[in-house]
């Protein structure tokens, strides 16, 4: 592991003053989750748990925080011409549901696998598809082409100011929410969630800790970590499809300086935790969303001493965006 590093909280991408700033922009727009706590969860897990429903946020996921942010965040010139990305799904939901609401055209880029219900949340609010291959390179250049053809300014799901802020807006509401919280674990995929709950959870709190959950098949912020540079796969094989991104130039420091520690789980152990949210929560959590409780109730996690003294844990459950087709098909038989 890399030495510490030491780093002013105003040379990270975003600071507790942006975060504050996108509460206030994003307030007319976005769902105030509610948190959920579970007597019988917490006799399971050991501790108090605390869960952050981002799955009842508008769009069904977290990501309409940062996308709400950022498409305010534009000046009228800006945003005429509309904006473009290119996500497996929640983002690209989220984004067309902002750009809706501000009245401009959203191009969003899908990769051809993407979950059939996230291309159908995109449809409904709005955004207009555009298919590219599965790999990372296909999703870029068309959204590339997509740049040059309409002139639309570029909204990544992560690796941006404006989302990074908005997604921050989490930890203002769950530590108000719940103000005994000691630990906090979100799930890690592209960093813009993690860094912006961490940044604004360590203004707060400076003690509190951050714990990112990373699928087995996709863990290269364990291995950013481990190896104190950005490391990216050649593959990546999770349930989770929310999880397949890699950190970038903006969110990696912030990872690398305030998030605590990874916990990575396997497949197997985030769909028993999206089953315990849907028969003890009652709620419907996609595996991406889930995997904050699977890694509560990994050993890893609980038979390491590091973490004896995480009392009052915060999970943010990010999204409910999961596709039912096996499910009501299995009825219909």
């Amino acid at each position: 592991m890399e030495s510490n590093h030491t780093k002013s909280s105003d040379s990270y991408a975003a600071d507790i003053s942006s975060i504050r700033e996108a509460q206030v922009r994003i307030k007319p727009f976005a769902q105030q989750t509610p948190v959920l706590t579970s007597d019988t969860l917490d006799s399971i897990a050991g501790r108090k748990l605390y869960f952050k429903c981002e799955c009842f946020q508008k769009g069904g996921a977290f990501k309409f925080r940062g996308a709400c942010n950022a498409i305010f965040s534009l000046d009228d010139d800006q945003a005429t011409k509309g904006v473009v990305t290119h996500s497996s799904g929640n983002h690209a939901a989220a984004l067309s549901l902002a750009a809706k609401l501000r009245g401009i055209p959203a191009y969003i880029v899908i990769p051809k696998d993407a979950p059939k219900c996230k291309v159908a949340n995109v449809k409904r609010y709005g955004g207009q598809v555009i298919f590219s291959e599965p790999s990372m390179q296909s999703r870029e250049d068309t959204a590339n082409k997509v740049l040059q053809d309409t002139g639309a300014v570029l909204i990544p799901s992560s690796n941006d100011r404006r989302i990074i802020s908005g997604q921050g807006t989490i930890s203002l509401e769950f530590l108000e929410q719940a103000s005994d919280i000691d630990t906090l674990i979100v799930p890690i995929s592209g960093g813009g969630m993690i860094s912006g709950v961490a940044l604004a959870a360590k203004a707060i709190n400076p003690a509190i800790r951050i714990l990112a959950a990373e699928p087995l098949g996709a863990n290269d912020a364990f291995q950013s970590k481990s190896n104190g540079r950005i490391t990216k796969l050649s593959e990546v094989n999770t349930i989770a499809d929310g999880l397949r991104a890699f950190l970038g130039d903006l969110t990696w420091p912030i990872v690398r300086d305030l998030v605590d520690d990874v916990i990575v789980v396997d497949d197997k152990e985030i769909i028993q935790a999206m089953k315990l949210c849907y028969e003890i929560l009652k709620i419907a959590v996609e595996p991406s969303g889930a995997i904050g409780l699977a890694a509560v109730l990994s050993d890893g996690f609980r038979k390491n001493p590091v973490y004896s003294e995480c009392n009052h844990i915060g999970i943010v459950l990010s999204g409910g965006n999961v596709d039912l087709g096996v499910l009501w098909n299995s009825f219909d038989k």
